[in-house]
């Protein structure tokens, strides 16, 4: 199958994201691959492969969800906690193009799972919770599901169908090799109403429309995905290019967004009372802040 000239020529880079729409079927979508920016987030932390892989997984899917935010300086969170389980807490977040994410886990009960634990094994009882922090309005919308399925993305999926009534379908792939970490993914979803931006005002879980959609995307392969000569135009062109019009807006370039510095962690330190302040200094009368993002460690004067 040949491409046309402009899509073939589309950009292969990694950490961008496109965004793309198909009027005549009411849907929308997004697709992203993330590279260096994903390595720098991951190598932060040592951690052992499933759990490289379990984040990897978790800030492609916090991209996907955070490209829909509209306005600038708004935020999406997907947090993950669970009940005893080998993995905690699991944090990610979106805001202006910046990813950060973070794991937290039980090193030695995770070693007696294996090389490919499930993610019932990793979490157990848990759930997972989606938060959007609108900057125009000030407005926190969350969710919260159960966390069920065989990955994050059908979680993901489950939030978008009970807590915003929108048929929502995500794929993604994963490669970690010698030469990095890639992840990439595919977010598409029918807005019953008509096309992004006008009033929701039913939704049909089982229209014909989105059965369509949702067939040509459920058919992409992990290895389209995160193939580096593959670019995302070309991508959403082999899934969709016998509908009648689809259009691509590219969005902003992803990048590593942590936020810690001693400005920061000096305006939160001022909250506490001055009596627990004393009890946080060290021998040489400074408060060690350690940021769970970034491995770094920030000597602050109390």
């Amino acid at each position: 199958m040949s491409l046309p000239e402009h899509i073939a020529a589309g950009e292969t880079g990694y950490d961008r994201v496109l965004r793309f729409s198909i009027p005549g079927r009411n849907a929308r979508g997004r697709v992203v691959r993330l590279g260096p920016v994903l390595d720098t987030i991951l190598t932060a932390h040592d951690y052992p492969p499933p759990i490289r892989r379990l984040l990897a997984e978790a800030l492609v899917l916090t991209a996907l969800l955070g490209t829909l935010l509209k306005d600038e300086d708004s935020q999406l969170t997907m947090q993950a906690q669970t009940e005893a389980g080998v993995v905690d807490l699991l944090v990610c977040d979106y805001r202006n193009g910046e990813l950060r994410g973070y794991v937290r886990h039980d090193a030695d009960r995770l070693a007696m799972l294996g090389r490919d634990p499930s993610l019932f094994a990793l979490f157990g009882k848990g759930y997972l919770a989606i938060t959007f922090d609108l900057a125009t309005s000030g407005q926190r919308y969350q969710g919260i599901v159960p966390l069920e399925g065989s990955n994050l993305a059908e979680a993901c999926e489950s939030y978008f169908a009970q807590s915003e009534q929108v048929p929502t379908l995500i794929r993604l792939g994963i490669g970690d090799g010698a030469a990095g970490c890639i992840g990439a993914g595919i977010l598409v979803q029918h807005l019953a109403e008509g096309e992004e931006g006008r009033e929701r005002l039913h939704v049909k879980l089982e229209h014909p429309e989105w059965e369509h959609v949702a067939i040509l995307a459920g058919s992409t392969r992990p290895e389209e995905l995160v193939d580096p000569d593959l670019s995302l135009e070309a991508l959403v062109w082999r899934l969709f290019h016998e509908e009648p019009e689809v259009r691509v807006e590219s969005g902003a370039m992803l990048e590593r967004g942590c936020r810690c510095s001693i400005a920061h962690y000096q305006s939160v330190l001022t909250r506490f009372p001055e009596s627990e302040r004393i009890e946080m200094r060290n021998a040489a009368g400074l408060i060690e802040v350690d940021c769970a993002f970034c491995s770094k460690l920030f000597q602050i004067e109390a």
